[in-house]
């Protein structure tokens, strides 16, 4: 893939993985990207996963031909996007590995590289001159990890983004961007809004027509939308009008009590409901679904003193992550001592911004006429 006329894509697809960081099912496997820039020096732009060091190593020489690279420059030291660093050195022992401290310092924890291949320490702001390409170093601590760094060159003006920006999915498959990129950010990036907000506030001062992501596509047509997105999700706003019902159930009366919310909301004419069964979706998704939204509500058992472990795992999900800017909701349910919104309530204790509404619902085993009248109340609250 040739992004400009001297920069070329160098990057694999992954089919063989399961589930991404050992937890996010990634049915259209993953993309681990790569780049080399062809100058008077040239410069590869990270590595990529263990299993696909050959296939890298194939591409990078296709594109150098009889040429050698001068520089490896490391953004990002998980091993998906590094673990091939040894093997590069090896075959070009004449290389400077260009990095900052915190990434030489994880290198060295991870990897025996050999003490006689160069190292070059940038600072934020620094230059790296190619020849024709001027490259600028653009720090991004905890976006998602403390050593992160971005790489602009103003020459043709892209910037390569590291993980931000990145998707699920390999590239040799077609699917919607919006829908795996956002569970991709909330999932892994989605603690660090403040920290995307300020590389956002400095990609705001550069002319960028192409984004080179460490995963999923190069974009280079709209940026505005893909930057109106990262905007949406760093700063914890409101993405989709709607309302995300979140439950549990075990005997079915709460899942009656969701359907039947869910029924009075689009008779009221609620612009989308979604209902998600956490016990049986994909939490990853459900989490998403719970940032995505302006309204959440809430709904489950009291069990064992507590809440149903789903639900419990999903609030934690959301909380680990900043959760904010939301109204939320609850539903519960209980045959001899119903806490369940008491505690789903405390858990979100430490969140900022969050109004809550009005009006919750108790169910004592079954639907009777105050659980259904509580559930009416909640539908109109929910729709001012």
């Amino acid at each position: 893939m040739t992004i400009t006329k001297d920069i070329q894509y160098v990057g694999v697809n992954d089919h063989e993985i399961d589930l991404f960081e050992g937890q996010y099912i990634v049915p259209n496997g993953m993309a681990y990207n790569s780049y080399v820039i062809m100058d008077e020096k040239i410069a590869v732009m990270d590595s990529v996963d263990e299993k696909f060091q050959k296939e890298w190593l194939d591409k990078i020489e296709a594109v150098l031909g009889d040429r050698t690279p001068d520089y490896l420059i490391v953004q990002h030291m998980e091993p998906d996007h590094s673990a091939n660093i040894s093997a590069f050195a090896e075959k070009y022992p004449d290389v400077t590995l260009v990095g900052n401290m915190q990434t030489f310092r994880m290198m060295d924890q991870f990897y025996k590289i050999d003490e006689k291949v160069k190292r070059q320490v940038v600072k934020n702001g620094e230059e790296l001159n190619l020849g024709n390409h001027v490259l600028t170093f653009v720090f991004a601590p905890m976006v998602h990890w403390p050593e992160v760094m971005m790489t602009y060159d103003r020459t043709d003006k892209v910037f390569f983004s590291a993980d931000a920006f990145g998707k699920f999915g390999a590239l040799d498959v077609e699917e919607d961007w919006a829908c795996e990129a956002r569970r991709y950010y909330i999932g892994i990036v989605g603690k660090y809004g403040a920290q995307v907000q300020n590389v956002l506030k400095q990609a705001e001062t550069l002319d960028i027509q192409t984004i080179c992501p460490l995963h999923g596509p190069v974009l280079s047509e709209n940026l505005e939308y893909y930057l109106d997105k990262y905007q949406i999700w760093s700063s914890y706003g409101v993405e989709s009008e709607g309302v995300m019902i979140a439950y549990t159930s075990v005997y079915g009366n709460t899942k009656k009590a969701v359907e039947l919310l869910a029924k009075k909301l689009e008779e009221k004419g609620c612009p989308k409901v979604v209902v998600a069964d956490l016990a049986r979706e994909d939490m990853a998704e459900c989490v998403e679904d719970g940032f995505r939204y302006g309204k959440i509500v809430l709904a489950t058992t009291t069990y064992n003193g507590e809440i149903f472990p789903f639900m419990k795992t999903f609030i934690d999900c959301l909380v680990e992550r900043n959760y904010q800017n939301k109204t939320i909701g609850f539903i519960e349910n209980g045959t001899w001592a119903p806490t369940a919104n008491k505690i789903m309530r405390g858990m979100f204790e430490g969140c900022k911004n969050l109004e809550y509404l009005e009006t919750s619902v108790t169910i004592k085993s079954a639907l009777d006429e105050t659980s259904l009248e509580a559930i009416e109340k909640m539908a109109e609250e929910l729709m001012k």
